[in-house]
């Protein structure tokens, strides 16, 4: 099924129509912070590029990839999580908590995570 772009919240924010707390950006990627944090660090890497999710990745996106995965180094050493370290997830699909259609990467950080699943 496909997405219309007009209608993916992400691609609004991307374009400005949405504002957001922007944390870094730049020609590839926006960085964000979630309006539902979930520890005191909680950003969304997010690809200019719309791609509904990381199964749709395919060939011709690995610079897009390799952009969001800049992205999450320059964004921990932005917000400080880069010293006592961090987690990165990416949800997939209705039952992997997606929620929005559009690839995202949470950085998530900012205190002792454990082993606890978020």
């Amino acid at each position: 099924m496909e997405v219309d772009i007009v209608e993916c919240i992400f691609c609004k924010i991307i374009n400005g129509d949405i504002p957001s707390s922007k944390v870094y950006e730049n020609e590839h990627v926006a960085v964000i912070r979630d309006i539902n944090p979930v520890a005191p660090v909680h950003v969304l890497i997010i690809p200019k590029k719309h791609i509904n999710n990381i199964l749709e990745a395919g060939e011709g996106d690995e610079g897009v990839i390799k952009e969001m995965h800049k992205a999450v180094q320059e964004a921990a050493a932005l917000t400080g999580v880069d010293k006592n370290g961090f987690r990165v997830i990416i949800n997939c699909g209705k039952h992997g908590g997606q929620t929005v259609d559009h690839l995202h990467y949470h950085l998530i950080g900012g205190s002792n995570l454990g082993a606890k699943l978020i």
